[in-house]
């Protein structure tokens, strides 16, 4: 028996859960605990070879406790790819005991780019052109995976194309004329903006096809793109793409990732460039992860997502507040924020401080109140989802119909609208104008190998479309081992820029 000389005392921590996650060397699957101390919530683990780890993973832990509430129950897929033969997350696919059907799917069409960011989880890169290591998917390989997403999805919504830099993809306006012709209504492009800022006839295909543009945007700073991206001079070629989107009516959500050191600081400039620009229709905030490359840093000291809402609030002076976010309850409520805002003119009105959200989003509390309306819980569970279309008419007409007679189309109609380009009256916008008064404001922290909470996973909606058919978890795909499997099969069949159509299924499990 051992024991202690000094007096009992308390742990000083508490322990809240249990769950599974990975070794951050070897990325085996071990136990993990979930520890709620000084304020904060911790993710300890121990592998038996590589001794133990201990990460942040949240940053208010009353919080963390608080929005347990927020979780909605799941929707199966129509059909799942893999079976249940090692267990989480070895069974990828989705598998019979993920939790939840993808709100949006992710084809990397190419590992190749124009930038070697040194934060980067698809760890592409300009290498691959030299090092003859790079891949680009083929068109039937693009079509298989669109065909096996609508037969997992049945009606999907929401596509987005990535890389590598997709838009070095010498078909990719193909692709996204393709599955716009398969009924997917919103197609994304993932995109650094340095293509669409030089090439006139590129940006012409994208005015005539219109994907919604997911473009790269850190911070203003010349040592944020430096350190972030490699690149110290980045910022005009952004400004100029964005320019460019405008002129060509084409809506942008803007993509920053976060990291503690390097642009904390720029969180409130970033929004407010956000809800000015005619381009931008909403901004996607990112917690730097820690898979593939990426900057070293501290896991105890790493943002998360109360740190960014806290910055938001602070640098905006109140325009956005911690209560005008709500989590999304189609993955986990740990995993992603989102509010949406109001705009007429100067005017910036949170939807959420007009809109019991919070009530009707409550999974715990809803089912036991008589005054739920059921339509307006399901217009707020399109909203705050994964697959909403930020920037269309449908999203302004949800959000419409649940302010009922607050809303946007009802006040200052006779007014000239400066919110838009039209600078016509709201009640002679056409219904594309109408997506113009809408803005979102998301915050994502994705799990690395340091952060991999099983739970989390399981209930994962976004998902790496495989040209085996397969759809893979975001987390998972970055963390497991899942991307450098599928990167090593599609490399080893073929020559760069050339893959073969044929793509031979891989096998289930991960484990040597």
């Amino acid at each position: 028996m051992v024991t202690s000389p000094h007096p009992p005392s308390e742990r000083g921590e508490i322990l809240w859960e249990y769950t599974r996650s990975l070794c951050p060397t070897c990325k085996q699957v071990i136990d993990g605990q979930v520890y709620l101390r000084d304020g904060k919530v911790y993710l300890r683990k121990r592998c038996p070879q590589h001794g133990p780890f201990e990460a942040l993973i949240f940053g208010d832990a009353g919080l963390y406790t608080d929005i347990a509430r927020f979780n909605k129950p799941g929707t199966l897929p129509r059909r799942h790819a893999t079976e249940v033969r090692e267990g989480c997350p070895y069974d990828c696919g989705l598998c019979t005991d993920h939790q939840q059907h993808a709100c949006l799917g992710v084809i990397e069409v190419n590992n190749l780019c124009n930038l070697d960011c040194p934060l980067c989880f698809a760890n592409a890169g300009t290498k691959h052109r030299h090092e003859h290591s790079g891949y680009e998917l083929t068109h039937e390989q693009v079509n298989f995976m669109l065909d096996t997403f609508i037969a997992s999805e049945n009606n999907p919504e929401v596509l987005q194309f990535s890389g590598g830099e997709p838009t070095l993809h010498p078909q990719i306006l193909d692709f996204i004329a393709l599955a716009q012709r398969k009924g997917i209504s919103y197609v994304m492009l993932n995109t650094n903006g340095i293509r669409i800022a030089r090439d006139d006839e590129f940006l012409a295909g994208i005015a005539k096809l219109k994907p919604h543009i997911y473009l790269q945007f850190d911070g203003f700073e010349p040592q944020t793109n430096r350190l972030l991206r490699g690149k110290s001079d980045l910022l005009d070629e952004k400004l100029r793409a964005l320019e460019r989107l405008a002129e060509a009516d084409v809506r942008v959500v803007l993509v920053a990732v976060i990291e503690r050191g390097v642009n904390e600081q720029e969180v409130g400039r970033i929004l407010e460039f956000s809800l000015r620009h005619p381009a931008v229709f909403g901004i996607s905030f990112h917690c730097a992860m820690r898979a593939q490359r990426h900057i070293p840093a501290d896991p105890l000291t790493r943002l998360t997502i109360p740190d960014i809402v806290s910055s938001i609030e602070t640098q905006s002076k109140g325009l956005f507040t911690l209560k005008d976010f709500v989590p999304v309850p189609c993955c986990m409520p740990v995993c992603h924020f989102v509010t949406y805002a109001m705009i007429q003119g100067d005017s910036v009105l949170p939807a959420p401080r007009v809109l019991p959200v919070e009530q009707y989003l409550d999974y715990l509390q809803n089912r036991s109140v008589p005054a739920i309306n059921e339509d307006l819980r399901q217009i707020l569970e399109r909203l705050w989802s994964s697959s909403t279309q930020v920037g269309s008419e449908g999203l302004y007409l949800d959000l419409a119909a649940a302010l009922g007679e607050t809303s946007l189309e009802n006040s200052r109609a006779a007014e000239r609208c400066p919110s838009c380009h039209t600078h016509l009256p709201i009640n002679q916008h056409t219904p594309r104008d109408l997506g113009r008064h809408i803005f979102m404001v998301g915050i994502r922290d994705f799990m690395d190998p340091w952060t991999f909470h099983m739970k989390n996973a399981m209930k994962c909606c976004l998902n790496f479309l495989t040209p085996d058919g397969r759809m893979i978890p975001f987390c998972a795909y970055n963390s497991v081992g899942y991307r450098e499997q599928v990167t090593a099969e599609l490399v080893g069949r073929t020559t760069l820029g050339r893959a073969i159509p044929e793509y031979p299924t891989l096998r289930p499990g991960l484990r040597s």
